[in-house]
């Protein structure tokens, strides 16, 4: 009998490796192939075969630190399915690129003055491996944010500095700010996130310098070799036309040109504002400079629009890959996905999709580039946002759609779902935000640039009728429960994803801060060379 039983499950898993999809993330299978038990046992063994099958090396040569700003767990839900429907699936099952990743860990984002996180406190944490308060950029938990005086001494170094100082390429990509929190991070330190293009004078006066200021004074090794984002201009005089928008002049009250001044410091170098002239900075025998925007990139969704043409992130990270592999001796890169953030900020889920996939993108282009034996990537985030799954929704519903639950034999209903007001609703939301109940302009013109920008509540009309306003329209802005100019960061924590050399480190629950220790750990003992 058990014999029997052997040869009949052997059959079934037989049938089930020909039903299943080639590879996670293929189109979604039919519902006749899910209904059978096979199906879902080949899943389980494929799991299980690549998880056996993942590098178990314990050094690597390259290190990569992907961060999606503000991509918490449930944007990773949403931005699969997202992905997976505009790919002509049902979304559910789609899996994104980091997904497949054979280590993965949570990571507990707070502060060490704030239960909820800010994304200057976080990636301190990350690229130093210290954790600190929030608003401020690796210096550790002493200080007091905007004093000047207490930052002294108070500085902790990042990765990106050891590893110029061992002697290996570095490089620091953004779709935000090169001076936001997150870039400003790795080589930057100061007592006050804002300090990004100029300080006060009472800073100055006791020494104090901004972040722009400090990415031109970095003295580890032989400098940055590849800087790619936006923030042009904290960088240029507000004296100073822009050249991709010349009716806007720079943000510098000091008068200095920090642009030119870098172009002096390096004659081998190549300074750039417009993506067309990305290929051709692979010539230059010196470092890259690239600030594509006078302030944040392009949101992915609006990119094609850009006058200047400026890169996706996936062409920034194969850029900055292929020219950090150029020294030889190994590299450590940061890429971040800052407008996930910034379109949750704006109550967008939208644009929040459509630049969470643009990471993942950019993650699968660093996979396809690297060898696993050669190179560790992580994918995390910083913290995550408020972004929540409401109701019932059927298979394959569109994820920023009405919710469209099952009648009682388990198929759809011809009819969206209602609330206890006997109105339809949308599978995504916020807890807080500017889609409060009442705002009349849920399908304005879309989130402004700047991603903290004011908007003003209107008292609670109760909530809208849905059902003829197009939801998933690209400027629809989501319900959010409790009224904010700006929806807010979530507490809980994130995930962190890793490939290749050394990610099996990762596991378990871990405090944010280790993060570094799993990259330094990596790269073993090239960052203790002189």
């Amino acid at each position: 009998m058990f014999q029997a039983f052997r040869s009949r499950r052997t059959a079934a898993l037989t049938l089930a490796l020909a039903l299943a999809p080639s590879a996670f993330g293929a189109p979604s299978p039919s519902p006749a192939a899910e209904a059978d038990p096979a199906y879902w046992r080949a899943v389980g063994a494929k799991a299980l075969a690549a998880q056996a099958a993942a590098y178990r090396g314990e050094t690597a040569k390259n290190v990569i630190l992907f961060i999606g700003d503000g991509m918490g767990i449930s944007t990773v839900s949403a931005a699969r399915i997202y992905a997976g429907q505009k790919a002509g699936g049902l979304g559910e099952d789609h899996q994104l690129s980091f997904e497949r990743f054979p280590a993965v860990a949570l990571s507990k984002t707070y502060n060490t003055n704030q239960q909820t996180a800010d994304s200057a406190g976080t990636m301190t944490a990350m690229i130093t491996g210290v954790k600190t308060l929030a608003g401020v950029l690796s210096v550790d938990g002493s200080v007091r944010r905007g004093d000047c005086a207490s930052g002294q001494g108070a500085a902790v170094p990042s990765l990106i500095e050891e590893a110029e100082a061992a002697g290996l390429a570095t490089g620091v990509v953004s779709t935000a700010r090169i001076t936001h929190a997150t870039p400003g991070a790795t080589y930057a330190h100061v007592v006050e996130r804002d300090w990004e293009g100029g300080v006060p004078d009472d800073a100055a006066a006791q020494g104090c310098t901004d972040i722009a200021s400090q990415l031109l004074s970095f003295k580890h090794g032989d400098g940055i070799d590849v800087v790619l984002g936006g923030g042009r201009a904290m960088f240029l005089p507000n004296t100073v036309a822009d050249p991709e928008y010349p009716g806007k002049t720079g943000a510098r009250r000091d008068g200095r040109n920090l642009i030119e001044a870098w172009q002096t410091a390096n004659p081998d170098g190549a300074y750039l504002w417009k993506g067309d002239d990305l290929a051709a900075a692979m010539d230059a025998t010196g470092p890259v400079l690239g600030l594509f925007e006078p302030s944040h990139m392009q949101f992915e969704a609006d990119r094609s629009q850009d006058p200047g043409k400026e890169p996706s992130l996936a062409e920034m990270t194969a850029f900055a890959m292929d020219r950090l592999s150029q020294k030889g001796s190994g590299y450590v890169l940061v890429v971040e996905a800052g407008r996930i953030d910034h379109a949750h900020h704006a109550g967008n889920a939208y644009r929040a999709m459509e630049d969470t996939v643009a990471l993942d993108e950019a993650v699968a282009t660093a996979v396809a580039k690297s060898k696993e034996s050669e190179t560790l990537i992580l994918v995390t985030a910083d913290h995550s946002h408020t972004l929540t799954f409401a109701g019932y929704p059927t298979r394959g519903n569109p994820i920023l759609g009405l919710t469209v639950s099952n009648d009682g034999q388990g198929f759809a209903e011809s009819t969206p779902a209602k609330d206890a007001l006997g109105l339809p609703y949308t599978t995504l939301a916020y807890t807080n935000g500017p889609g409060y109940p009442g705002k009349s302009d849920q399908q304005g013109a879309g989130p402004k640039t700047a991603p903290h920008y004011p908007r003003t509540v209107e008292p609670a009309l109760g909530r809208p009728d849905l059902t003829e306003v197009d939801v998933q329209a690209p400027n629809y802005l989501q319900e959010a429960m409790v009224p904010a100019g700006a929806e807010t960061h979530g507490g809980e924590d994130v995930a962190v994803y890793g490939w290749g050399a050394g990610a099996l480190r990762l596991g378990g629950v871990l405090e944010q801060n280790v993060i570094y220790y799993v990259m330094k750990a990596a790269l073993g003992a090239k960052l203790d060379a002189p």
